[in-house]
């Protein structure tokens, strides 16, 4: 991915290493934030002027939450203030009032502030030429068991005379539910009971009450201080009243204004209050040149934590540095696991931060930054198995349990759990205890299981046993089993009481044989309550999705192969399903011909199935032959295939040609021409491409008119979907979203990539990388884009980036890069390399490369180009390992499949160099 023409003159930020940390100058621009976090379950958002919240979960937040639409005028921050001698009051985060009236305008500011950040540590340094001072703060959460957020402060005279400082923290400790900052914040506060501590402030809050009950409370939350040497401050002020004073604020305190003594010791009228990491620390005298540094803990403390052990652990400059040296080595060595080199460093050190994304997510869920202001903590069943995908590719080593444990939450009729708890086979049925089913949600598990076989040639994974979830929901929500309680248990069980046990297969296959029959009046499969897009949810009665249609057939077709691999190398020709899920299959008998079905005999056979089914089965099991389920499987995918064809290809009077995506909830067309002009949406298009529904030459159709109706003039990327001009309340919420925002025609990172995936394979690699090139522009453009290095969920109108780092995009452009782009990827276990580079991607040199492990070997693929031909031209002509040229494969063609064993016997070492000769 490499064009010169990429740079572009205003940037917000620019790379200062090859590891990918980057300056940037925040001045003027909003919204901003960065995200810290570590294992220990440590959450943190950091913006550069240091507000932000910090927190383990929804019900322990260290600082009272934010979101990106009260990120710039909240008042709690990570504030330091510094009391000059002869000046007054300085801010270090630049959160004053003083120093907010001068803000504007922009060049008359006194102050300048550079942001400086990595894998993950934030570093902000603030210059003041008017206070002649200089603060470097720096931030992260060490990885470590520890639930805590370092901070260090230097402060440097940057100017002629000596200056008498008295520095002051002033961090507002929040300490309980993100629910109470509307629902009883006062009377919650008066639970806070601050406890003396001679290096800073820890409170810990008797009790909680809330939705979970009125419980007692085992969490403390503390700010601890320390000088460079480790020494202890001079006090504390522990309660924001006690330090801002009788009518002040956070933004012009009296403790640091009029220079209060902190005081002695805690009195009564301390506790039950609103609390602060107010540390005072002794005044000191700087020479012109000389610096004083501070460390800061913050941290959710549980019970069995010691606080003098965090203080032996970071309560100094030099133990706060070497934490921050194993921070650094420990998030490198998390993103070494894929790393690519083109012609283009920038790109290369974007898409370390792209691939840090997926391990934010994992870490974050879909919660707890500030602009995801909707969660509650954990992550829901599309988003668990579509970062799954980056993950396999990155640790396959963590894979295999969790995706055993995954199909767990799979229901008999179909539909699963939507929301996954933090721990394994926790799954709950709806964050809001509203049951509902998105209809897209049985195709992400299989395309993660075929991945991680492919990558391994672990066919077993497929004949691992597992259960089926159970709970009160039933046919797909249509209905609800009121007998059914807690203690009953969230496995199925047999008529007899006995949980029901059954394969990984089984549970995949039945989330789309249930699909299958699971179809509206026009016989494709019903929206019911959405699919990928959440904001297509008004269409439950007649809503069709054809488009996710495509990719069911398209798993069934692969299914098929599968499973058959599978049968072979197991040495067995039969697969055992519960019979209950015979019901649903066809041609098990020799001769019997299959049949579509009219959309009304499926629905009556699915609903006989549920009949079966719910609420618990007969137990029985059934040898089924692998020959005829593959067969039954093809011929279901072609059906759908032959009708997706037959019905949905729409042509406008400008002879363009596009698949229709939907059913609206008057049984309409949503894709077409209409007296409106045309409507299209991105997604309506890419799986029919994915799914190989579209013909190659409908590919090329297809592409023609996403780039007329679709590609922005201006900005230069592909929208979600045309404007409708109007409310679309029989189709779904996301069109009553301005037009541009959101699921309402914005940039949708998600389907761009999955399009640009589409494209790759299918052999359309210059159109691909079109798409991918476009999204890459949109975010480095960034006196439009407006966010540090990654991939945000979308971009709206003015191009501007919005719901950054927690995205599923991330993902699939890694996965796309490594496995279209790159072409490094497996088949059934062994180790497939088919590029698909653009001349534009080697720039105007010769090689590039990816290093990825596979077969648990360190690999460095390169590429050599020396003839520089274009993708349509070459052909993989010699492999060499290590060296060694290998012999025996079937060269002169796209792509070279390098057997697992052979792989093996050649990769000796712990990094290994596989050089690819393209002629």
């Amino acid at each position: 991915m490499s064009t010169s023409d990429r740079r572009h003159p205003q940037q917000l930020w620019e790379f200062i290493d090859e590891q990918g940390t980057f300056s940037a100058r925040p001045a003027g621009t909003g919204r901003l934030y960065f995200p810290l976090a570590n294992e220990a379950g440590l959450l943190s958002s950091i913006s550069p002027d240091l507000r932000g919240d910090i927190k383990t979960g929804l019900n322990t937040f260290f600082s009272a939450p934010v979101t990106a639409e009260n990120l710039h005028d909240t008042k709690q921050s990570r504030n330091f203030w510094v009391h000059i001698e002869d000046y007054g009051a300085w801010s270090a985060t630049g959160v004053s009032a003083r120093q907010e009236a001068k803000r504007w305008p922009a060049h008359s500011d006194p102050e300048t502030v550079t942001v400086e950040a990595g894998f993950l540590w934030h570093k902000v340094v603030r210059r003041s030429s008017e206070a002649g001072l200089e603060a470097e703060i720096v931030n992260f959460a060490p990885a470590t068991a520890d639930a805590v957020e370092l901070m260090s402060v230097t402060l440097t005279n940057t100017g002629k005379s000596r200056l008498r400082l008295t520095s002051t923290s002033a961090i507002p400790i929040f300490g309980r539910s993100a629910d109470n900052l509307r629902d009883h914040h006062h009377v919650t506060s008066l639970l806070h009971r601050v406890a003396p501590h001679p290096h800073g402030v820890i409170v810990k809050p008797t009790m909680s009450f809330d939705e979970r009950g009125h419980k007692t409370n085992e969490i403390s939350y503390g700010v601890l201080g320390y000088e460079s040497g480790g020494e202890a401050p001079v006090g504390s002020f522990p309660t924001v009243d006690s330090f801002i004073g009788e009518g002040g604020s956070l933004e012009a305190p009296r403790a640091v204004i009029e220079q209060l003594p902190p005081p002695e010791k805690l009195s009564p009228f301390h506790q039950g209050r609103s609390t602060i990491g107010a540390l005072r620390f002794r005044t000191v005298t700087l020479g012109p040149g000389e610096k004083v540094r501070y460390i800061l803990v913050l941290g959710v403390l549980t019970k069995d934590v010691s606080v003098d052990e965090l203080g032996r652990k970071y309560g100094s400059a030099h133990k706060f540095d070497l934490a921050l040296r194993a921070n650094r080595s420990f998030w490198a060595q998390r993103l070494d696991k894929v790393r690519f080199t083109t012609a283009d460093p920038n790109y290369d050190r974007w898409m370390r931060w792209v691939s840090l994304q997926p391990t934010l997510r994992k870490l974050f869920g879909c919660s707890f930054l500030p602009d995801f202001d909707y969660g509650r903590g954990g992550r829901g069943w599309r988003d668990l198995w579509q970062d799954c995908l980056a993950l396999l590719l990155s640790f396959p080593e963590e894979a295999r349990p969790l995706l055993v444990n995954n199909f767990n939450g799979i229901r008999i009729d179909g539909s699963n759990a939507t929301i996954i708890g933090s721990k394994p086979g926790e799954f709950i049925a709806d964050r809001n205890n509203i049951t509902r089913v998105w209809m897209d949600h049985g195709v992400w598990p299989y395309l993660t299981l075929e991945l991680y076989i492919h990558q391994t040639g672990d066919f077993g994974i497929l004949f691992e046993q597992g259960s089926y979830f159970r709970d009160r929901q039933q046919s797909r929500a249509r209905s609800k089993d009121t007998s059914w309680t807690e203690a009953y248990g969230k496995e199925l069980k047999d008529r007899k009481g006995r949980p029901v046990r059954t394969t990984v297969f089984e549970r995949c296959l039945v989330q789309h044989l249930v699909q299958y029959y699971n179809v509206g009046e026009h016989n494709h499969i019903r929206l019911e309550n959405a699919d990928w897009n959440d904001g297509l949810d008004m269409a439950y009665a007649r809503g069709e999705s054809v488009t996710f249609s495509c990719l069911y057939a398209s798993n069934l077709r692969r299914m098929a192969d599968l499973i058959e691999e599978a049968a072979m190398r197991a040495e067995t020709k039969t697969v055992e399903l519960s019979s209950e899920v015979l019901g649903l299959l066809d041609g098990l008998k020799p001769g019997k011909r299959f049949d579509h079905g009219s959309a009304e005999a499926r629905r009556k056979r699915l609903e006989a199935y549920f009949e079966s089914v719910q609420p618990e089965v007969s137990g029985r099991k059934s040898a089924v032959p692998v020959r005829l389920l593959a067969a039954d499987l093809r011929a279901k995918a072609d059906a759908i295939t032959e009708h997706v064809r037959k019905k949905e290809w729409v042509s406008t009077r400008a002879g363009e040609g596009f698949y229709n995506g939907y059913y609206d909830d008057h049984g309409h067309k949503v894709e077409g021409e209409t007296s409106d002009g045309v409507q299209m949406t991105l997604t309506g298009q890419t799986f029919p491409i994915m799914s190989g529904v579209a013909t190659t030459a409908q590919v090329t159709e297809i592409f023609k008119s996403v780039r007329k109706h679709l590609k922005d003039r201006e900005h230069g990327g592909f929208r979600l979907n045309t404007d409708f001009g109007r409310e679309r309340h029989d189709l779904g919420r996301a069109f009553s979203f301005a037009y541009g925002e959101k699921e309402n025609g914005a940039f949708f990172s998600h389907m761009a990539v999955m399009f640009s995936n589409a494209l790759y394979q299918r052999g359309f690699v210059p159109e691909g990388r079109e798409v991918l090139d476009a999204i890459y522009r949109m975010c480095l453009r960034t006196d439009n884009s407006k966010i540090f290095p990654g991939i945000p969920e979308y971009f709206n109108s003015e191009g501007r980036g919005l719901y950054h780092y927690l995205t599923g995009s991330a993902s699939w452009l890694v996965l796309t890069v490594l496995t279209q782009v790159f072409g490094f990827r497996g088949r059934n276990g062994d180790l497939l390399l088919a590029p698909k580079l653009t001349l534009e991607d080697f720039g105007r040199g010769s090689e590039v490369s990816v290093e990825a492990y596979f077969a648990g070997k360190r690999l460095k693929v390169i590429y050599r180009n020396a003839k520089r031909l274009s993708y349509e031209h070459y052909c993989v002509s010699r492999v060499d390992i290590n060296g060694r040229e290998i012999t025996g494969l079937d060269l002169h063609k796209k792509e070279v499949l390098i057997l697992r064993e052979t792989l093996l016997r050649s990769c000796k070492k712990n990094e290994n160099t596989v050089l690819v000769e393209l002629e």
